[in-house]
């Protein structure tokens, strides 16, 4: 079963493989040029080493002997933080100008200039307004003496002369060339962006990376992505200056404080000494505590061994509790288990014997009865042994519980002993702690605040450079073009199954044979008819090899095979109801097209409109009329009588309502609906439909009577008791899952008898066994790859 849905669930995605298809070659197209027109980025590392601190004056050694620095790696993380904080990152911004970035425009992206910029920028007013401002300029370089000048979002620009004053928001602006780099720039177009200081800050703490190169090592690796090589490099190498600048301007701000620090620690720590001292010798006095270890070990001992026997002692019972209940609620005489464990031999004994007189006695029986005086003799025997276990059972039951009850007090009070001494060693512990690290404290602070005293004039930086920033490759590390190939191909692929998955989360409608049968569990699906196109005829022809002949073929030999299982007696059982939920599922469609798949095989069949409320049956026939080659009426057809006349008038004869049809050479005869009455039900529940029906089930080899649908109307349900098979009708893409619960309650009420189902209108991407192994075998199909030979 496991198989067969795996199997469904892949085949439901195969069958859309070109949709599959086509958005992998989408999202590669897409990934090509994403990584054609993408700015590249460079890497660049550097490396260094955290210096230990090894002044014996130092303030920070004093800070880590109070274990305020809990080890090295809580070091290594302090000191990356404090690498990256936003201090740091501001100088470096600042130092290099990293908020002005100059563009050389290109025909579809801009490289950025570092260094060799063309032209200078000097602007004539407050840094503090500079630092917070954003602007956007492009400049076009004309000759040695002029440019063009666009700020912001301005579509005309102005020419300038270089050196002169020009305004901006920012106030008065000073472009002047920078000789050595100006003059392969004339001609062409610059793009300055002036960015906000905090926004180029936090940019670069975001993409300045720094991580310890192991666990326990002091050295950390520094590494940063961008589009210049020769950027990403100053970068790296300024912030390790400024970060040793910056740490060892820290260390001597706080020297002074170290030693004010120290002399208030000792007061306090005094009078917490001499506290903490009394506490631990209140404790002990309290408890009357002296080896809390050994009784703890004691106490364990004896609990081991009464957890191992209780533990044995509940198993025992709870299998001869087991044993027990089979016995007394075996009814007859079957097999009882045996070597389960009990500890008692006359018990084993007895279930022994038992089962040796149980399987005697089933010999006994494949070739007499339950009177033979032997098996009457086992049977008192076997009553005999079988209250011998009730009793032993009983007293083995009640023993061991005793037992059982007995063991777990005991458990109870060695528990009580075990779990109180761990709380007691707990207080007492520490209380001994805070009594050492106290003391330990005060010791060690008497011993460092003549250290604390050492100033911190020569200082030395707190890391050391292993390696200068440098550029791990030549090639560029963003865009990675195999990872976006890759995720480009996976996207392809999960945008078109998630997309159908989605779908089929939401459906919750009737798809095909095997999405009926897991909700019909007990009632057979005879069938699934394939959707018909418009052009395609609607009407079953003899000989006909098309998909849905070849189905409704099937249904034809399933149904014979229920008529022929579920006859009673001398009936033929040849009355078969075809209905559905609501109008449009196609139960005429079934009905019509069923009686001249059967009547192509030279049985007689007879069909009934019994929807009188909406009757079909004559626009399906009169809408294939180019399929009827020849028509035979009753005496009485230009009458136009049907039904419900016959229900009607009792001097209307069954004969006068049947017309017989010739659909190439096959003849099938049909009582139409007849008008529209006005009193439906009442017309239905008149003692003629049960008369003509029988009369007409003795005459035919088949009835199909198409009737009204269940969930609308209460025709069907009136007439239900005259039927032998009841085909019910959904279609596929209409038909909701939850609809199906009606019919299956109304044949779980007795409404309805022997009923099974048909699903109609099934895509034939979507046909079930039958789109598996393929209907109309003898019809070549060319495959798609074909198409072009």
């Amino acid at each position: 079963m496991e198989n067969s849905d795996l199997n469904e669930i892949i085949k439901k995605y195969a069958k859309n493989w070109y949709w599959f298809l086509l958005c992998v070659i989408i999202s590669l197209v897409c990934a090509f040029f994403f990584i054609r027109y993408s700015v590249p980025q460079y890497s660049a590392q550097s490396k260094i080493q955290i210096l230990e601190d090894d002044q014996s004056g130092s303030s920070m050694d004093v800070f880590q002997d109070l274990d305020v620095f809990s080890g090295s790696k809580n070091n290594i993380e302090d000191e990356i933080e404090i690498i990256k904080s936003r201090a740091n990152v501001t100088d470096v911004v600042l130092k290099l100008g990293l908020n002005t970035i100059f563009m050389v425009k290109g025909t579809i992206k801009d490289a950025e200039i570092y260094k060799n910029e063309p032209i200078k920028l000097n602007f004539i007013g407050a840094d503090s307004l500079l630092y917070k401002a954003k602007l956007n300029l492009v400049i076009g370089i004309k000759n040695d003496n002029e440019f063009t000048l666009i700020e912001g979002k301005s579509e005309t620009s102005k020419t300038y002369a270089f050196g002169k004053n020009i305004p901006s928001k920012l106030g008065d602006l000073i472009i002047t060339p920078n000789p050595p780099f100006f003059k392969k720039y004339i001609g062409k177009q610059l793009r300055v962006e002036i960015s906000p200081l905090e926004n180029m800050v936090v940019n670069y703490q975001k993409k300045i990376l720094i991580a310890p190169a192991d666990e326990k090592s002091n050295i950390i690796n520094l590494s940063l992505t961008d589009p210049v090589q020769e950027k990403a490099r100053d970068i790296l190498n300024s912030l390790i200056v400024i970060y040793n600048d910056n740490a060892v301007a820290d260390k001597k701000a706080v020297a002074d404080r170290t030693s004010d620090f120290i002399n208030d620690r000792i007061t306090s720590i005094y009078d917490n000494l001499a506290s903490v001292d009394q506490n631990a010798q209140d404790f002990k006095t309290d408890k009357g505590l002296t080896d809390i270890a050994s009784e703890a070990n004691i106490n364990l001992n004896f609990g081991a061994a009464n957890e191992q026997e209780l533990q044995n002692m509940t198993t025992q019972l709870q299998m001869a509790s087991s044993m027990k209940e089979i016995v007394d609620t075996q009814s007859g005489y079957d097999i009882l288990p045996t070597n389960i464990g009990l500890s008692d031999p006359s018990i084993a004994n007895t279930t022994n014997k038992y089962n040796e007189l149980v399987l005697e006695r089933k010999r006994l029986l494949e070739s007499s009865n339950e009177k033979n005086p032997i098996i009457v003799n086992l049977d008192q025997e076997l009553s005999g042994l079988k209250r011998t276990m009730q009793s032993s059972l009983s007293g083995m039951t009640n023993n061991l519980g005793l037992q059982v009850n007995s063991l777990s007090s005991q458990r109870s009070v060695i528990n009580s002993k075990i779990y109180s001494a761990p709380r007691n060693e707990r207080a007492l512990r520490d209380i001994t702690r805070k009594q050492q690290t106290t003391e330990s404290l005060y010791l060690y602070l008497l011993q460092k605040r003549e250290e604390s005293q050492i100033t911190f004039a020569s200082a030395s930086p707190k890391s050391k450079i292993i390696e200068w920033a440098y550029n791990t490759s030549q090639n560029p590390v963003s865009p990675k073009k195999p990872i976006i190939f890759l995720a480009s191909f996976i996207l392809g692929l999960l945008l078109p199954f998630s997309i159908i998955y989605t779908r089929d989360l939401l459906d919750n409608k009737i798809s095909n044979k095997i999405n009926l049968e897991k909700i019909t569990v007990n009632n057979a699906v005879l069938a699934e008819l394939p959707k018909i196109s418009r052009s395609e005829s609607k009407m079953v022809l003899n000989d006909d090899r098309s998909v849905l002949a070849e189905s409704l073929r099937i249904l034809r030999t399933n149904l014979d095979y229920l008529i022929k299982n579920n006859k009673i007696g001398d009936q033929k059982g040849n009355i078969i109801y075809v209905t559905s939920s609501v109008s449009g599922e196609g139960k005429t469609f079934l009905s019509s097209n069923l009686s001249m798949i059967l009547a192509n095989t030279n049985k007689k069949v007879l069909l009934i409109g019994a929807d009188i409320r909406n009757p079909k049956i004559g626009n399906f026939f009169n809408d294939n009329q180019k399929n009827i080659d020849k028509l035979k009426y009753a005496s009485n057809e230009k009458n136009n009588i049907g039904l419900t006349e016959y229900l009607k008038d009792d001097n209307i004869s069954s004969k006068e309502i049947i017309n017989s049809l010739l659909v190439n050479n096959s003849t099938i005869d049909i009582i139409y609906s007849g008008k529209i009455p006005a009193n439906p039900a009442e017309l239905l529940m008149s003692d003629r439909i049960e008369g003509l029906l029988q009369e007409m089930s003795g005459l035919y080899d088949y009835v199909i009577v198409d009737t009204a649908p269940l969930m609308v109307v209460s025709d069907t349900l009136i007439i239900s008791e005259y039927a032998n098979h009841i085909l019910y009708v959904t279609r596929a893409g209409v038909t909701e899952n939850s609809v199906i619960q009606f019919p299956l309650k109304l044949q779980a009420e007795g409404k309805l008898k022997n009923l099974s189902f048909v699903v109609n209108d099934v895509k034939n991407s979507d046909l079930g066994y039958g789109g598996k192994y393929g209907y109309g075998y003898s019809a070549e199909e060319k495959k798609w790859w074909k198409f072009w030979a």
